[in-house]
């Protein structure tokens, strides 16, 4: 089962020359979770992986740096005539929220469901669920989100299940499924259970002991770093966190990989990362359309895949005969893309181009220009 985040936006408060506002799509084998919608958003997921028929819009908070970018969505999912239905969770309050902008997307063809949660509470799906997380930003409900997969059945010994008299075929099934086949228990010729996968994503948030607990032993820690720890005091009073901070709490959890994200503008992201690496040293700072690929525990570590690398990647495949997804570089199309419409060529020319603009942002140093004034609102968000 294939498991990944794909970084559709990593700025904050305000998009950047290079960084879009929050948005993260975790792609769970044909399952399609959005967590946060800040304004742009589809036009991100269009010039990149294409607007997919997502499953469910997760928001963590109410700033518009977060959902902004969900009623245009919604529309042009009614546009392309989308039938199938889509929730939105989010804390109390989304109700008013959504019925406040309905008339920006107005009557639509398929059912939308939108569901408060309250804190800890967790919505399950086929082999996993989703935690609301509460953390500690600013005024008002919170969110972050934690995804947590169901443990796995253990290793099945084959050659020990038939000395013991079970027929290889559907017993074998019916031993993994956990049921008794001829006297023969599971637990006699399986090996332990082996876990899940974790992956965790903060959303605005100062330094927080729920998100700590829940991010234990995660895969990946997707944790926002708006400042450096310079800015202490403002992350302080704002209610966010320094990238030294987002470091010390995936210590603390002994997380596998950390990515900081929500980063501002006056801070380059090098020096984001150069702080958070003094303290963890799986620390990445992803750029937007980046993507984190996350095998199961005994495949080896999540791994960082940089766009321009995946993307270079799909143009030689293109070059040697053949199209190629955006998403993986491979000949497909993601579920509910529009090719010509929902999405642009993952290939060629425009590949090149993407790729290039990509590594305009140098790769050893991360850097990015520096604002001359106050990118923040008057009011803090």
């Amino acid at each position: 089962m294939d498991l990944s985040i794909f970084f559709a936006g990593t700025g904050g408060s305000v998009p950047g020359p290079r960084r879009g506002l929050p948005a993260i799509l975790v792609r769970r084998g044909a399952d399609r979770l959005l967590f946060d919608c800040g304004e742009g958003t589809q036009r991100q997921l269009v010039r990149s992986v294409g607007l997919a028929d997502l499953d469910s819009v997760f928001i963590t908070h109410y700033h518009a740096d977060h959902w902004l970018g969900l009623p245009g969505m919604l529309k042009s999912f009614a546009l392309r005539e989308r039938a199938q239905p889509l929730t939105v969770y989010g804390p109390p309050g989304l109700e008013n929220l959504m019925a406040q902008a309905r008339f920006i997307y107005g009557r639509l063809p398929y059912d939308l469901d939108v569901i408060e949660l309250q804190p800890a509470e967790t919505v399950r799906r086929d082999g996993y669920l989703v935690a609301a997380v509460p953390v500690r930003h600013h005024r008002g409900a919170a969110f972050g989100y934690a995804l947590v997969e169901e443990s796995r059945p253990g290793h099945l010994d084959p050659e020990l299940a038939q000395r013991l008299g079970v027929t290889p075929g559907p017993d074998f099934g019916r031993l993994q499924r956990g049921e008794t086949v001829n006297g023969v228990r599971p637990e006699q010729v399986m090996g332990a259970t082996r876990e899940g996968r974790k992956l965790v994503y903060s959303g605005d948030t100062k330094p927080c002991e729920a998100l700590r607990i829940a991010a234990h032993e995660a895969d990946v820690l997707v944790h926002e770093a708006t400042f450096t720890q310079e800015d202490a005091e403002r992350a302080r009073e704002t209610g966010h966190s320094t990238a030294r901070q987002a470091a010390e709490l995936a210590a603390e959890a002994r997380v596998r990989m950390l990515a900081l994200v929500h980063l501002s503008t006056r801070h380059a992201a090098a020096d984001c990362k150069r702080e958070a690496r003094e303290i963890f040293a799986q620390a990445q700072v992803p750029r937007d359309f980046d993507t984190i690929e996350v095998p199961f525990p005994e495949r080896g570590p999540a791994q960082l895949v940089r766009w321009a690398d995946r993307q270079r990647a799909a143009a030689e495949s293109e070059t040697a005969g053949g199209g190629a997804d955006p998403e993986s570089g491979a000949p497909s199309a993601d579920r509910g893309s529009t090719p010509g419409a929902d999405s642009e060529p993952g290939g060629g020319a425009d590949a090149v181009a993407l790729a290039a603009q990509a590594d305009a942002e140098p790769a050893a140093s991360d850097a990015e220009p520096a604002a001359t004034a106050d990118p923040e609102p008057v009011a803090p968000q």
